[in-house]
């Protein structure tokens, strides 16, 4: 256990840092599921509007918050980009 008033601060900071992480990390998954069932469903409509709202959260995360590196984020939204793509094209054929 900490023993200086810092580093007692330190252990609060840390453990609200890690709850509001967890709390975003969860989001990414929950929106990628989200995204992913409306590919499941073969609906481009829902799915390009899930994947907006989707992009512009991870962006956020990975570029502003730091919760995860950036080059994680952008690898997640260009994966989610490729799936949808690809049911856009399956629909419009």
């Amino acid at each position: 256990m900490a023993n200086h008033k810092s580093a007692i601060k330190r252990v609060r900071q840390n453990k609200k840092r890690r709850l509001r992480n967890k709390m975003r990390k969860t989001r990414i998954k929950n929106l990628t599921k989200a995204v992913e069932a409306a590919i499941a469903e073969n609906a481009p409509e829902v799915a390009l509007e899930r994947l907006r709202k989707a992009q512009s959260f991870i962006d956020k995360i990975g570029r502003k918050k730091g919760t995860i590196h950036r080059r994680k984020a952008a690898r997640k939204v260009s994966r989610l980009y490729k799936k949808v793509s690809t049911l856009l094209k399956t629909a419009s054929s």
